[in-house]
């Protein structure tokens, strides 16, 4: 059994991987556009997709890939789910802004072509259009023999809102309730962490999940019963149709949406990229999901660790007046059950905190 396990120990320290990216930040240009003109950039808070000036309306910016979980694909020759993690990726970024996604691109890097794995690879970003609603506007693939050793996909989506309807947590305010919806698996954040669990503890991607899981969230692969492998390889959840749906035909003016949250790499800490002064509490967390638990339990990893890396069954969490949060809450679970009030905004000095006292997050 592994002792101690964690997502720095197992190859990727978020605090380093934020010093780098503040470094990379702090090192570019302003842009070269004026402001108010067309591709001028806008000041936003949180960091989940990058508004540009585009006259009457912005337009929104989201790039990123699936990481590791590809390694998992690769060794099973199943690829069905990697374009729909590629896309959930960046389309549930661009809500968090507020914008609807219209369009993605697509870039694969391989070691060598293989038409049989672009060909699988097409039908999952074909799929993935479907169910975000957007365009396949282009793509690239490459060839980098001795710079990769295994198939690498990322992509960037486009989205739009007009002008003045964006949500940056600006207009957040203490008592404002945070409704939490359900992930459908581990989506595509902390798999160096789960590969590390799966090695030590001597399992095998095609074992037979030594846990229980409802078939109706698994997208199946195999016959028979499930495998580590196919939840680990379940599609990412994506949630346009629940969002888009909120903020365009919702129950409420989207006036009282006052920040989305998609809880990716980081886990509970990316509240915290929402607002420069006030804090979260979760009280009433959604279910851990079985296969959260399996990973703990064979990688002896605390609690907090795993706030920290996965988003432990809740993919999405959105922040809205206490007055029409129940409204809300009984909209969205018409269209997504799982769907419930899990905390609110206080005034707690920036951070999340949580029913168990064991998890406490001040920074990202």
């Amino acid at each position: 059994m592994a002792e101690n396990l964690d997502y720095a120990s197992s190859g990727v320290d978020i605090d380093l991987e934020g010093s780098a990216v503040s470094a990379l930040v702090s090192s570019l240009a302003k842009s070269v556009r004026s402001p108010g003109t067309k591709g001028a950039p806008v000041d936003l808070p949180g960091g989940f997709g990058g508004l540009i000036e585009f006259g009457e309306n912005y337009l929104a910016l989201a790039t990123d890939g699936v990481g590791s979980k590809l390694s998992i694909a690769s060794k099973l020759n199943q690829w069905h789910g990697v374009g729909i993690d590629c896309m959930a990726m960046n389309v549930n970024d661009l809500l968090c802004v507020g914008a609807e996604p219209i369009a993605f691109v697509d870039y694969i890097a391989v070691p060598k072509p293989d038409p049989e794995v672009h060909q699988a690879i097409g039908r999952s970003l074909a799929e993935a259009c479907r169910r975000a609603k957007v365009t396949l506007a282009g793509g690239e693939t490459a060839s980098l023999p001795g710079i990769v050793n295994e198939l690498d996909l990322s992509g960037t989506a486009l989205g739009w809102l007009p002008k003045g309807k964006e949500i940056t947590g600006s207009n957040l305010q203490e008592g404002d309730l945070l409704i939490g919806l359900p992930s459908s698996g581990t989506h595509s954040n902390g798999y160096s962490l789960v590969r590390n669990v799966v090695k030590h503890c001597s399992a095998d991607w095609s074992d037979v999940a030594p846990f229980s899981v409802s078939s109706s969230r698994i997208e199946r692969f195999t016959d028979g019963e499930i495998t580590l492998g196919e939840i680990f390889l379940n599609p990412t959840r994506i949630y346009c149709d629940e969002i888009v749906g909120l903020i365009q035909d919702g129950p409420c003016d989207s006036s009282n949406i006052h920040a989305i949250c998609h809880v990716t790499g980081g886990g509970l800490s990316n509240l915290l990229r929402l607002h420069d002064s006030l804090g979260w509490h979760i009280e009433n967390p959604l279910p851990i999901l079985p296969e959260f638990e399996w990973v703990q339990q064979n990688g002896n990893i605390t609690d907090k660790e795993m706030h920290r890396t996965f988003n432990m069954g809740c993919g999405m969490i959105i922040a809205v007046s206490d007055s029409i949060a129940t409204e809300v809450c009984a909209w969205l679970n018409e269209r997504l059950p799982g769907c419930q009030i899990i905390g609110k905004v206080v005034d707690n000095g920036r951070k999340v905190t949580h029913s168990n006292p064991e998890i406490v997050f001040e920074h990202y």
